[in-house]
């Protein structure tokens, strides 16, 4: 394959944001909770979701976001949400999912179209692989790919284990959306993880829940306080900086 003809931005300092916003494109945003997002203080803006990732609602949620103080990401959970703009792309992998489309055989069909047609340009030093334990049964997240959510603080560990030492991915992501996780099972992620960075999502509506996740994962993902209490956000960047 040639060089990319085209020049990308550096990809951003990723492994300096301890938290990290992320904004569903299929959800109304209104411009006072965004105007909150901005004031917070988080590192980062992730645009990702389990459903309505069209081609369509990214490019709005992005063209929104084209004055953001802060770095935007984009988590690629479908093929036409591919689109150019964000500083960095995230490609989720997840790991206790039992079916192999979602441990990178979605990804591979997707390429397999992509590569002959645009290959050359894609940003390969802009994405990101990231390894997903899906933990809560009742999200969507679950129900679409199938995900093992049963697992303990032990199996957690071994899964980080392959992840960040045999793999040698950069993030291990324990996701429970929507509701606040097992902090034991989180530890043990951590202790495991190796070098990989460990990201934390779900449930966290208040600083003292920022504050305890923010003690075992390295990032701290909040999301839907963005659309219940905006203005509680800041105290959830407070508390995770310490």
């Amino acid at each position: 394959m040639s060089a990319s003809p085209v020049t990308w931005p550096p990809a951003p300092d990723w492994r300096a944001w301890r938290h990290v916003t992320k904004l569903d494109p299929d959800r109304p945003l209104g411009r006072a909770a965004l105007d909150a997002v901005y004031r917070s203080g988080t590192d980062a803006i992730v645009l990702g979701g389990s459903a309505g990732m069209t081609q369509a609602a990214v490019l709005d949620m992005l063209a929104r976001l084209a004055d953001s103080p802060v770095p935007v990401a984009l988590e690629v959970s479908t093929l036409e949400s591919a689109v150019p703009g964000p500083a960095l792309f995230l490609i989720p992998l997840v790991l206790n999912a039992p079916d192999s489309r979602w441990l990178g055989g979605a990804q591979a069909d997707a390429l397999s179209h992509i590569l002959p047609v645009v290959g050359e340009y894609i940003p390969w030093d802009l994405l990101l692989p990231e390894a997903y334990l899906v933990l809560n049964p009742d999200c969507t997240a679950a129900r679409i790919t199938g995900a093992d959510t049963q697992i303990t603080p032990e199996g957690a560990a071994a899964w980080a284990a392959l992840a960040g030492r045999v793999l040698r991915l950069p993030l291990v992501y324990v996701e429970y959306s929507g509701t606040f996780g097992d902090m034991a099972l989180l530890q043990a992620v951590r202790e495991h993880a190796g070098p990989a960075r460990v990201v934390y999502g779900g449930g966290i509506r208040s600083a003292r829940e920022a504050e305890r996740a923010a003690r075992w994962a390295h990032t701290v993902v909040v999301g839907n306080l963005v659309y219940e209490d905006p203005h509680l956000l800041a105290e959830t960047v407070a508390a995770v900086r310490g």
